[in-house]
């Protein structure tokens, strides 16, 4: 089933997300929620989701990290429940960011180059992840929907938020 994806101004938006009991995840009821999530996601053609943004408010997102099953196809996507991120590296980068609760903007976000990032993957089987580059930044993205934090929220000033559409404009200063 495609969820619903809250929009800029829902409060479920800037709530700090509640941890989902290990026992709970075996559940049909949460796999279901899994893979509603997972056929949200690649109805939005989204790079990742968060339970927020269906108006869950669930330690859960889903990113696509994981290597492609073939040469043409995009990245696989891993579900992330619990997370913690327990590294990131010294070097920063700045870089546009959109998110599927407001489509229509792009943020310049700054971040941290690399991550580790710890978890329970779907199985509820614990796993450890080092990511650099844009899988780091769509899990830290990701990881900031669960605490209550947009990119929005991370923009240094208004003029690091632009309509997605003037991205060119933007682009040739």
């Amino acid at each position: 089933m495609n969820l619903k994806i809250a929009q800029l101004g829902q409060p479920v938006l800037w709530k700090v997300a509640e941890a989902v009991p290990a026992q709970d995840i075996a559940t049909p009821e949460f796999q279901r929620f899994l893979a509603d999530m997972h056929e949200t996601l690649r109805a939005a053609q989204g790079a990742g989701l968060a339970a927020p943004q269906v108006f869950a408010s669930r330690r859960v997102f889903l990113a696509a990290v994981l290597p492609a099953s073939h040469e043409d196809a995009p990245p696989e996507v891993e579900v992330f429940i619990n997370p913690r991120i327990t590294g990131e590296s010294r070097e920063t980068a700045e870089s546009w960011e959109g998110c599927l609760s407001f489509p229509e903007l792009l943020v310049k976000v700054k971040r941290p180059v690399a991550v580790r990032i710890e978890y329970a993957n779907a199985a509820g089987e614990e796993r450890v992840m080092d990511l650099a580059g844009f899988p780091a930044r769509v899990v830290q993205h990701e990881h900031d929907h669960l605490e209550g934090v947009l990119t929005l929220d991370r923009a240094q000033s208004s003029r690091h938020i632009i309509k997605r559409s003037e991205i060119d404009a933007v682009e040739c200063e």
